[in-house]
């Protein structure tokens, strides 16, 4: 892991090079998701089952192979280890009960003039979710994009999920029978995407695709979007931990590295005031590195993108950490409340030495799909409310309606439009 100092004369410029990361502007990537999107559209299930040949080695031969029964899915529940089912479904009760708490419904009031203003909150018909394969397999994924839309009042949640050579995560599996997920189907990539965004024969299309995926995935939801709306465009993971006062630098080396096994691209970040606390930490990545069984990937990670950052005092370090807009910030001190009034960005905030960020990824309850790459600056998690929408209500009095038609022929006329000018007059009476 590089090593910085906010006192280095080029700071900044070493910051920003650590910081810069694009998803989903390289051209040719682009034109290859445009092309796989055009496809799908054109050629439907024929061709999704191509691609899924193609690039996940996948044995079926015809669609309908690709789509699992819910039998299916009751059985790998059903088959789990008592141990894993028991944790699976504590999640998932966590999960459950916290967006509960996020649930929104509609509200109105009555003005002055007798007129009723409020806003209608209604679930979306049918969403889809994105659910990692490759590399590891993500059952808190599933659990973390179908329990919100669940919880919203989704109609139907259809999930797709790649299953490389035909391999089935049981616990995914698990995790969307237990998560009422409706549709499971063994296909991913940008082909995935375009289907839920387009349809196919047999595929129907949603309102809105949420989850996390490779930057094949990334890029076609930025390409559909409008089409159906999208969660965020999700970069690598990514983690600042900031420490000061009585740490365990084992305990914070093996923080950082928690996100640094999930790619080569994840980015693991500490920042301290405490130069020997820094040279602890170092050492205890070092030493700990090792030990992975994803070591390779860890490797890469915190050698390209990792840093060790040492600051002056706490008002640099909150700096610091706004300018990140981290996804995940862990505050490792005695006092973290006392930090928190000034956080303006980051995606989910760890309080205090015994809040590792693992359990945020699993079984705290708040959701896991976050914002990265700096986009906690205006997006948030997850939540209920990704999967509501909200309609506008105005109904006037004939009183509202006088008074407020003045108002707005008046303000129509200033822009030059007529028609709207004349809608309002007519509503008092004036035909001209």
């Amino acid at each position: 892991m590089r090593r910085l100092s906010s006192v280095d004369v080029n700071f900044d410029e070493q910051l920003n090079s650590l910081l810069a990361f694009e998803t989903v502007n390289d051209a040719v990537l682009i034109h290859t998701v445009d092309q796989i999107i055009h496809d799908v559209r054109t050629h439907g299930n024929a061709h999704v089952l191509k691609l899924t040949q193609q690039f996940d080695q996948h044995p079926a031969q015809t669609f309908a192979e690709l789509e699992l029964t819910q039998a299916a899915l009751k059985a790998a529940f059903e088959g789990l280890d008592p141990t894993v089912r028991t944790a699976l479904e504590l999640a998932a009760a966590r999960i459950r009960s916290f967006h509960t708490a996020q649930k929104q419904d509609g509200w109105q009031y009555t003005d002055e003039l007798g007129n009723v203003l409020g806003q209608k909150v209604t679930p979306l018909d049918r969403v889809g979710i994105y659910v990692p394969g490759g590399k590891a397999s993500y059952p808190s994924s599933v659990l973390m994009n179908a329990i919100p839309a669940q919880v919203a009042g989704v109609t139907e949640i259809i999930m797709v999920v790649p299953a490389p050579k035909g391999e089935l995560n049981e616990l995914v599996l698990a995790a969307a029978y237990l998560s009422g997920v409706h549709r499971v189907l063994t296909i991913g990539g940008a082909q995935a995407v375009a289907a839920l965004a387009y349809g196919t024969e047999t595929i129907p299309k949603v309102d809105k695709i949420t989850g996390p995926g490779n930057r094949y995935v990334a890029a076609a939801k930025r390409a559909v979007f409008g089409q159906v709306g999208i969660d965020m465009i999700a970069g690598p993971s990514e983690i600042l931990v900031y420490a000061e006062g009585q740490n365990n630098p084992d305990w914070l080396a093996m923080d950082l590295l928690s996100q640094a096994e999930h790619d080569e691209i994840a980015q693991s970040i500490f920042v301290t005031t405490d130069a020997g606390l820094l040279e602890q930490v170092a050492a205890s990545v070092e030493k700990l590195l090792p030990t992975l069984p994803r070591v390779e990937i860890a490797r890469t990670s915190t050698h390209d993108r990792g840093a060790l950052i040492l600051v002056k005092d706490r008002a640099e370090a909150l700096a610091l950490i706004n300018r990140v807009a981290p996804e995940h910030l862990e505050l490792c001190v005695d006092d973290p409340d006392s930090l928190l009034p000034e956080i303006r960005h980051a995606g989910a905030i760890f309080m205090g030495r015994h809040t590792p960020e693992a359990i945020g990824d699993y079984c705290a309850g708040p959701n896991h799909v976050l914002p990265t790459s700096g986009t906690a600056r205006f997006s948030s998690p997850l939540g209920v409310y990704d999967f509501q929408k909200r309609s506008s209500i105005i109904h006037c009095s004939p009183a509202g309606s006088q008074s407020l038609a003045q108002a707005a022929d008046i303000l129509a006329q200033q822009e030059g439009l007529d028609a709207h000018a004349r809608s309002a007059r007519y509503r008092v009476g004036e035909q001209s």
